[in-house]
């Protein structure tokens, strides 16, 4: 029936028609592309604040989601490379306490199973309202926490809560706070700008934030007067003094699996290091077999030996979204029956990340071979419809092959 039939008055019915068309589209998109040298094109389109009409910038820091669980994995490596963690090592040895699959006591669960998603862990359980001063360990008592029909390191099950657990041995063999500890090994050498959960930002950085939206509604970071009271999950009532803090006491306090804020050049220059194999701009982090060690895939799909999306975002898909995973690093275009992980439509093997959450989507994506690669994200996104020809949204498959308006 058209807008006529029903005798709307016409301008009533572009009013109608142009608020359909914009509650369709991002509040916000940036684009940036790059190779192995900096940036070679970027797009940046939309508000960064709809109620101030500030415009986004390529600068701006965003909550980039689980982007912020290959940054985590880089940390990791840091401190595989200075003999402080082993990735095979039985990851119990740096909790402090055992971590043992309730029907499985006798197999190790190590932080190469915890970066792949191979622990047998689930996000059932919950793991993100933790609050201050309360162990994270009390959640994996619940049976809800285990995947009951497979053992560690038979099967792919994308757990948000293996991070937090990565979180607290990183704090344990350092005695330093994660948000912190992540500022001097990764953020800090390559002058990024960015923080996870905003505590170790500035003031000024977190007033430039990009606000996350759903249905035009903010649901994350209007930071317009400064940082947050409070980074950190706490209880009703509760004071939000971080000196109660204690090393690998609740690894979800900042946020490792998605809560790292950072601009979208900022993480070009996080692809432009794995492009270099662990050098950039004459800064060398991580050695090229510590780069290799991320990237390669742990897991590869076979068409039944793992869960092929995020439980809580990804249901009803009828195309596989992770199909190859390495150390927090996804691989593309998976030539294997049902995986859709292609959104570029080219068939090349790209490694990176993708993030969703709070209505934002975004991806880091590089080409090795080719030595390109492709940030970008988009709030608002979370209603795009499904994509043409993969598991990825719509907007997403734009924002990958640089059509998006």
């Amino acid at each position: 029936m058209s807008l006529r039939s029903l005798r709307i008055p016409l301008s009533l019915a572009c009013l109608m028609a142009s608020a359909v068309a914009s509650a369709a589209e991002p509040v916000a998109q940036v684009r940036v592309a790059f190779d192995r040298n900096g940036v070679v094109s970027t797009r940046a389109e939309g508000m960064a604040d709809l109620a101030t009409g500030r415009k986004v910038t390529a600068d701006d820091p965003v909550r980039v989601a689980s982007i912020s669980k290959l940054v985590t994995s880089i940390g990791v490596m840091r401190l595989v490379e200075a003999g402080q963690l082993d990735l095979d090592a039985d990851v119990s040895t740096y909790l402090g306490w055992p971590l043992r699959h309730p029907r499985h006591p006798d197999t190790p669960i190590t932080l190469r199973l915890l970066l792949s998603h191979r622990s047998s862990l689930t996000d059932a359980a919950g793991y993100y309202a933790t609050p201050l001063g309360q162990p994270l360990k009390t959640i994996l008592d619940g049976p809800k926490a285990w995947d009951d029909a497979h053992a560690p390191g038979t099967h792919f099950r994308y757990t948000n809560l293996n991070f937090p657990l990565v979180a607290m041995a990183m704090e344990n063999v350092t005695g330093e706070r994660f948000d912190l500890l992540m500022r001097r090994l990764v953020l800090e050498p390559l002058t990024l700008d960015a923080c996870f959960n905003w505590e170790s930002c500035d003031g000024g950085t977190a007033t430039r934030a990009v606000v996350l939206y759903r249905d035009r509604a903010p649901v994350r970071d209007e930071n317009r007067t400064g940082k947050p009271a409070c980074a950190v999950v706490v209880e009703d009532g509760a004071d939000c003094d971080l000196a109660r803090w204690k090393a690998g006491e609740n690894g979800a306090l900042f946020s490792p699996q998605g809560g790292l804020r950072i601009s979208a050049n900022g993480l070009a220059k996080i692809g432009r290091l794995l492009l270099n194999h662990g050098e950039v701009d004459g800064i060398r982090l991580l050695k090229p077999a510590s780069v290799d060690a991320m990237v390669a895939p742990q897991w590869t799909f076979d068409g039944g030996n793992g869960v092929t999306h995020e439980e809580d975002t990804g249901n009803g898909q009828n195309q596989a979204f992770f199909c190859r995973y390495g150390l927090a690093v996804q691989t593309l275009a998976t030539p294997t029956k049902g995986c859709g992980d292609d959104p570029f439509d080219d068939g090349v093997a790209r490694v990176g990340h993708s993030g969703d959450a709070y209505g934002l989507r975004s991806g880091l994506w590089i080409d090795r071979k080719a030595g390109t690669g492709v940030v970008y994200f988009a709030t608002d996104a979370g209603g795009s419809r499904g994509g043409a020809h993969s598991a990825f949204s719509l907007v997403e498959e734009a924002l990958a092959a640089g059509t998006a308006r």
